[in-house]
């Protein structure tokens, strides 16, 4: 027989080519080495300053005022003397809004913004009303920021070249999902010349734009107090405040990333609720100076729209054309490059969605609303499920809407403002019920900035129902009535399995007992336990019943698993050791009651079959020959939707284990979570 196989060869022959070593070594490239979880140094690593969180987060609302100021400017039509009240609207807004959530910060230290404020203040419906707007709005922010920067890119390249504007989008987008699996201090240091390049040269604009036509404020004034006049003596007053009020509420868009610091209120570096207050501050002053600033310009400089440019292109190719160097014109250059960092910054405003929707994700989860792993950790810290999620949504709404902004802004404004709808309603409430010191002017507060986003809501979906309001409407709809199916569906695993947990208290197990001694060297049952619970019970007892006598040792092997709600702070990383520990101690208690001889072994990691291996190896070494057990839960009806919805990390440990040559065995406890018996009661 001709040839040789693999099994045949010779210790020193050719080896078989190592894809895993291969696939880790690009993965470290990419991604990054692993950091420990446990760390104190680590966890202040990833933690962010005011400033880098200006930079992470507040992108997203500076970002904004490259299309806000404008839409709301165009709403105006010929009637342009309002625009400077608009100017001075819009500056209060932005203070106003960004005080109230201050109040979010205060309340809620430990991030997730507008959805525990509605979950705790109004109820756990609202909080997923709210929390399913909020993972749109972040999805949206990814999607509209891509795409308004793509078009703002190719405005300066060839006509030729914009066939090639879906795979620049994608690439980008690429781009930012792999920076944001690094880690997020990473992503924004990465990102950060583009948006100090963009604050410089917006603010240098503004100044000098401004400077330049100071002559005219006054006159400016006068006139647009004028045209007021004029046109409530022509239409009414009823008819300018509805024209201001549409106007304004055009605008929303400028409004919309002042959540931003409140939900992700737990990377930020300590004393949390300072660093937050300090980094709401500048991102209210930065935008609400660009945002005004840029209105004031379109009225200085009587901006109009022109077909292929933006209105912050007109105002600034205004401002710029009559700059000299050396005889010669450098002001499109300057332009060219002024809208090349207003583009750049719009990518780095999409990175503001990678960061808040997995951490708005990841409360959900806690909650049960959407699957557990969405709030698992990978090992580089951040949460890998949520960010791949983001971007392949984004991915999807970039194909439907075409790349369109004009599309996007609709949809991404209505989600934004019922969020804020809904986190001003319940501070409203909450200072209303409380009514401590400084109530008074913390209701008031509430509910003024209550009316702003009640209001522009209203007008958002009045005036754009069609034009897509209502698909913002009905995905937001959609994702509740899924999150309602989950949390029922864990409801009901969460009823049987508290009725097969109510068993352990019906064995009898005596207070104070001698532990026997362990044979060393000899083969153990060992078992991986996540809790003591009625599984790890199961599991134990049914070993005992198919290898009776078989084992002296019986060893538990735990996993204290780090995710976004351990990550935060050093006391919850100590509570999550000492409750592995009191679990791993109440199974060798239950087997030194009844005579069994055991031991336990704990971990701590982002990645339980990582952490479970390494506990594995030093149980073979002292256990030779030994035999492992897990307990998994199977369903009647097994489907996607249950593996989706459940951590099968029984079976990941036991493909890991077989690769060794170590046998594992599988546990199943059935079941049906269609019809859950109801608990049983005391005789």
């Amino acid at each position: 027989m001709s040839g040789t196989s693999p099994s045949a060869l010779p210790p020193d022959g050719p080896r078989p080519f190592d894809w895993f070593s291969l696939k880790e070594r690009l993965r470290r490239i990419f991604i990054g080495p692993p950091r420990d979880a446990m760390a104190p140094e680590t966890r202040r690593h990833i933690t962010l300053i005011a400033f880098l969180a200006w930079v992470g987060l507040g992108a997203d609302g500076l970002s904004s005022s490259a299309y806000g100021p404008e839409e709301a400017f165009k709403a105006l039509g010929d009637h342009t003397g309002l625009a400077l009240y608009l100017a001075m609207a819009t500056a209060l807004t932005v203070f106003v809004i960004a005080l109230s959530y201050n109040q979010v910060i205060a309340l809620f230290p430990t991030g997730g913004g507008g959805y525990k404020v509605a979950t705790r203040l109004l109820g756990r419906k609202f909080g997923l009303v709210s929390g399913a707007a909020l993972v749109i709005d972040y999805v949206l922010t990814i999607a509209i920021s891509i795409a308004a920067g793509v078009d703002a890119l190719f405005s300066f390249l060839p006509p030729g070249w914009v066939i090639a504007k879906p795979e620049v989008a994608m690439l980008l987008l690429g781009l930012l999902v792999v920076l944001n699996l690094r880690g997020i201090k990473e992503s924004i240091k990465f990102l950060l010349p583009i948006f100090i390049g963009f604050v410089v040269t917006h603010a240098f604009l503004i100044i000098y734009g401004i400077a330049a036509h100071a002559d005219r404020l006054s006159t400016i004034a006068q006139q647009s107090a004028t045209q007021a006049t004029s046109l409530s003596s022509q239409a009414g007053w009823l008819f300018v405040v509805a024209l201001f009020l549409r106007a304004y509420g055009m605008g929303g868009g400028t409004y919309t990333g002042i959540e931003a610091v409140s939900n992700s209120v737990n990377l930020l570096r300590e004393p949390r609720v300072r660093t937050g207050k300090w980094t709401m501050f500048y991102m209210a002053l930065s935008l609400s100076f660009t945002a005004a600033g840029i209105i004031l310009l379109y009225l200085l400089w009587d901006a109009r729209p022109v077909a292929g440019q933006t209105l912050n292109a007109v105002a600034f190719g205004a401002v710029l054309s009559d700059w000299q160097w050396g005889g010669v014109n450098v002001g499109h250059g300057l332009l060219v490059i002024t809208l090349l960092f207003e583009a750049g910054l719009l990518f780095v405003a999409a990175n503001t969605g990678f960061i808040g929707g997995p951490a708005t994700l990841s409360n959900l989860a806690v909650d049960h609303w959407v699957p557990h792993r969405y709030a698992q950790l990978s090992d580089r810290l951040v949460t890998k499920n949520g960010v791949l999620l983001m971007g392949l949504a984004a991915l999807a709404v970039l194909f439907w809407s075409g790349g369109s902004v004009e599309l996007l802004v609709v949809l991404y404004s209505v989600c934004v403002f019922l969020t804020f709808s809904l986190t001003l309603l319940g501070l409203t409430v909450y200072w209303w019920r409380h009514r401590g010191n400084g109530w008074w002017w913390r209701l008031l507060l509430s509910g003024w900035g209550l009316t702003i986003t009640a209001s522009i809501l209203a007008v958002m979906v009045y005036a754009k129902f069609f034009h897509g309001a209502l698909v913002a409407l009905v995905a937001v709809a959609a994702l509740c009535a899924i999150g309602l199916l989950i949390r029922r569906h864990y409801r009901r695993v969460r009823l049987q399995l508290k009725e097969l947990d109510e068993i352990l208290s019906l064995i009898p197990t005596p207070e104070k007992v001698e532990p026997l001694p362990l044979r060393e060297k000899e083969p153990a049952a060992v078992f991986f336990v996540s809790g003591y619970r009625g599984v790890g019970i199961h599991t134990l007892l049914n070993a005992q019943r198919l290898f009776p006598g078989r084992f002296r040792n019986f060893v538990f092997l735990s996993v204290g698993e780090v995710d976004t709600t351990r990550i935060k702070e050093d006391s919850t990383i100590d509570s999550l050791q000492r409750a592995v520990q009191e679990r791993l101690q109440r199974y060798e208690h239950f087997c030194h009651a009844h005579g069994l001889a055991a031991t336990s072994y704990a971990s701590y990691g982002t990645d339980p079959v990582a952490a479970v291996m390494t506990l594995a190896d030093q149980v073979l070494e002292r256990f030779p020959g030994s035999v492992f057990f897990a307990g998994t839960l199977v369903f009647r009806e097994e489907n996607w939707v249950s593996r989706l919805l459940h951590n099968y990390t029984a079976l990941a440990i036991q493909r890991a284990l077989h690769l060794r040559g170590v046998p594992l065995i599988i546990m199943p406890m059935k079941v049906d979570d269609r019809r859950p018996r109801p608990a049983p009661t005391a005789a």
